[in-house]
C-alpha cells in the first residue's frame, strides 16, 4: 500500500471514529424507539396485555369505515382537522416570522440592538409552554379581561363565546407558542444575504417591494422551509395545546394517540403514530423539494 493510500485510509477510519458517538446517540434515542413503535404497531392486545405477533388489524381499525366518500370516517376527519390547524398556524407564523425577521435584519442597524430585540423575542420561552398557554384562559374566558372590556365599551351585549375553547383559541395559542420557530431560521438566512445585492437592486431601479420579492424572499427560502418544517411537524403531533385550548372538544391525531395510550391500547396508538409519521414525512419531502437544505446550510 502506498503512503498516500495509507494516509487516506487513516483519515477515513478517523472520520468514522469521530462520527461514531453521534451515530450511537442517534441510533439509541431515535432509530431504536422508532423501530419499537413500528414493531408494536403490528402486535395484538387485549384488556390485560400486549400479544407479540404480526397482524394488520390495528391499521385496519384506523381506516375502518373509510370507504364512504359521502361520509368521511373518523380518521379522515381527524386528519382534516389536524391539517387545517397546521396550515392556519403555518400561514400566520410565516407572515409574522418573516416580518419580524425582516425588521431585525434590515431595519435595525446596530448589532447590539439586534441582539437585544432578538432576546426580547425569546423571553416567552423562559417559561413553560403550559404556563404560556394557560395564560390565555383569564384573558379569553367568558368572564375574562377581553370580554369584560368589550362589554364595558358597549361593543357587545353579551360575552363572546368563541374566544375560548374554540378553533380560534387553539390557533392563537399555537401562534403564540411557535412563532419563534419561524423567526429564528428566517432571520439566520436574512443575515447571510450579501447587502451589496440590495444596493445593486436599488441602483437598477427596483422598488422596495420588487427587491423584497425578487431578492430577499428567494435568498431567505432555506430559512422559510426550515421554519415551516419546525412549525408543521410540531403542530401535527401536538395534543396538549388542542386539549387545553379546545376544551377537550376538538379532535387531532395527536389527541387520538394520547387517548389510546391512556386506555392502554398501545398497538393501536403505535399504528396511528406510524401513519402520522408517514404523513409528516410526505409533507417534509414536499417542502424540501423546493430547496436542497444540505447544500444551503
Amino acid at each position: 500500500m502506498s503512503p498516500m493510500s495509507h494516509l487516506s485510509l487513516s483519515r477515513s477510519v478517523s472520520a468514522w471514529w469521530q462520527a461514531l458517538p453521534l451515530t450511537a446517540v442517534f441510533a439509541v434515542f431515535f432509530l431504536v424507539p422508532l423501530a419499537l413503535v413500528l414493531m408494536v404497531s403490528f402486535w395484538n392486545y387485549d384488556q390485560y396485555q400486549l400479544v407479540p405477533g404480526f397482524t394488520l388489524d390495528n391499521y385496519a381499525a384506523v381506516f375502518e369505515d373509510c370507504g364512504k366518500l359521502s361520509d368521511p370516517c373518523v380518521t379522515l376527519r381527524t386528519y382534516a382537522s389536524t391539517l387545517k390547524f397546521s396550515f392556519l398556524v403555518w400561514a400566520i407564523t410565516l407572515a409574522l416570522g418573516f416580518a419580524i425577521a425582516y425588521f431585525l435584519a434590515f431595519h435595525v442597524r446596530s448589532a447590539g440592538m439586534q441582539t437585544v430585540l432578538f432576546v426580547l423575542c425569546t423571553i416567552p420561552f423562559w417559561t413553560s409552554n403550559v404556563i404560556r398557554m394557560i395564560s390565555w384562559v383569564p384573558l379569553l374566558g367568558r368572564n375574562g379581561l377581553v370580554n369584560q372590556g368589550l362589554l364595558g365599551l358597549g361593543v357587545v351585549d353579551e360575552p363572546v363565546e368563541w374566544l375560548l375553547f374554540s378553533d380560534f383559541s387553539v390557533v392563537l395559542a399555537f401562534v403564540h407558542l411557535y412563532t419563534m420557530f419561524m423567526i429564528v431560521p428566517i432571520f439566520n438566512s436574512m443575515m447571510r444575504i450579501d447587502r451589496s445585492l440590495l444596493e445593486a437592486a436599488a441602483d437598477s431601479g427596483a422598488s422596495g417591494w420588487q427587491t423584497l420579492w425578487n431578492v430577499i424572499v428567494p435568498l431567505s427560502r432555506t430559512g422559510i422551509i426550515i421554519g415551516s418544517i419546525f412549525v408543521i411537524t410540531i403542530v401535527m403531533g401536538d395534543f396538549v395545546t388542542i386539549g387545553v385550548m379546545g376544551g377537550q372538544q376538538i379532535a387531532s391525531v395527536g389527541k387520538v394517540i394520547q387517548v389510546q395510550t391512556s386506555y392502554l391500547q398501545f398497538p393501536l396508538a403505535a399504528a396511528n403514530a406510524v401513519i402520522l409519521l408517514a404523513v409528516v414525512l410526505l409533507i417534509i419531502g414536499a417542502l424540501t423539494r423546493a430547496v436542497d437544505i444540505r447544500k444551503e446550510l
